[in-house]
């Protein structure tokens, strides 16, 4: 059992991936240069992480839900930190719960943000106030930077098993390159097109390119990407949207370019150092990784920027990419 966690309330998978390389220079620093990792069921970071060396373990726990619910949650941690005995327990995030439950359950070392009450039921007095509306990614920053724990970077460079590697090359291995992954959907509606774009999109991209679509998402997007696959003519469109977790990174691993919205699988791929053509319609671009390669509608981000973003906008963007030949990674 290790004798230090890191624990992180967000449900997404992108969440995961951004916080690694912070977990990463917490376990450099810790005894045994491993930590356990806690998150929600939904981030999907127990088969992220299965090949992650300085993760001993991931545990899941329940967050969020009603006020009774998040009251029960709350509990069934405690009872979660007080089992496993942990002696520091790192919380990269401004949220109370995880910092009160920590104090209850007698974890020795508790270490956070403090930029809310949280800073109560902390052992470190927290980063200066000044961050408050920076992104969490800046609150992870300055709160290493002050317990100083060397952050070397915050790429992801999200590893994989080689023999899912190895599987999904061999899947797919008699679809022709390059490989254009398209990425569906996203945590809020907001952040989506339409079917009629992402037709058109497609469509453009298999006009432009002699290799493979592949279109990747979540298990609810599976109908959704069937109908877009069977529509036009041109390259060949593959349905990847069955796919496990793992397995989505693997693909996007040996993808040349992924294009879609700000999502999880926008934030994999750039993990495993795809090139990622990202649309962010609604919310600032991410910046974490020179992966990233922002689609921003004229005069930035609002809640109506995703119908500003045009399918000319985003041909324009990957086009020299789509003739790029050759394997990926």
């Amino acid at each position: 059992m290790t004798p230090s966690a890191v624990i992180q309330v967000k449900s997404g998978i992108g969440d995961v991936i951004w916080h690694l390389p912070f977990v990463r220079a917490i376990a450099a620093a810790a005894p045994g240069g491993q930590v356990t990792f806690l998150a929600p069921p939904s981030s999907g970071a127990r088969e992220l992480l299965a090949a992650e060396p300085c993760v001993a373990e991931t545990v899941y726990f329940q967050h969020s839900g009603s006020e009774l619910r998040r009251a029960l949650n709350f509990i069934r941690l405690v009872a979660l930190l007080r089992q496993r005995r942990f002696r520091t327990l790192w919380i990269l995030d401004r949220t109370i719960r995880p910092a009160s439950a920590a104090f209850l359950a007698g974890v020795a070392e508790r270490i956070g943000v403090g930029l809310t009450r949280q800073r109560w039921y902390l052992t470190n007095p927290g980063i200066d106030q000044s961050h408050w509306h920076d992104h969490p990614i800046g609150w992870s920053i300055a709160l290493l930077a002050a317990q100083g724990v060397p952050l070397p970077t915050t790429e992801p460079n999200l590893r994989l098993a080689a023999d899912t590697l190895a599987a999904i090359g061999t899947k797919y291995a008699d679809c022709p390159r390059p490989w254009s992954a398209v990425g569906l959907g996203g945590s809020h509606s907001a952040r989506d097109w339409p079917d009629d774009r992402w037709a058109t999109l497609i469509a453009g991209i298999r006009a432009r390119s002699a290799g493979t679509v592949f279109i990747v998402g979540g298990p609810e997007s599976a109908a959704r990407a069937q109908r877009l696959a069977a529509q036009g003519s041109g390259a060949r469109t593959v349905n990847a949207c069955g796919l496990k977790l793992d397995e989505t990174a693997a693909l996007l691993h040996h993808a040349d370019l992924f294009v879609g919205t700000d999502s999880g699988p926008m934030n994999i791929a750039a993990a495993v150092g795809t090139p990622a053509f990202a649309l962010f319609g609604v919310n600032p671009a991410l910046t974490y990784s020179r992966f990233i390669h922002p689609i921003v509608p004229e005069g930035g981000p609002a809640p109506d920027g995703m119908a500003r973003i045009t399918v000319a906008d985003v041909l324009a963007h990957i086009g020299p990419r789509l003739s790029v030949c050759g394997q990926h990674g």
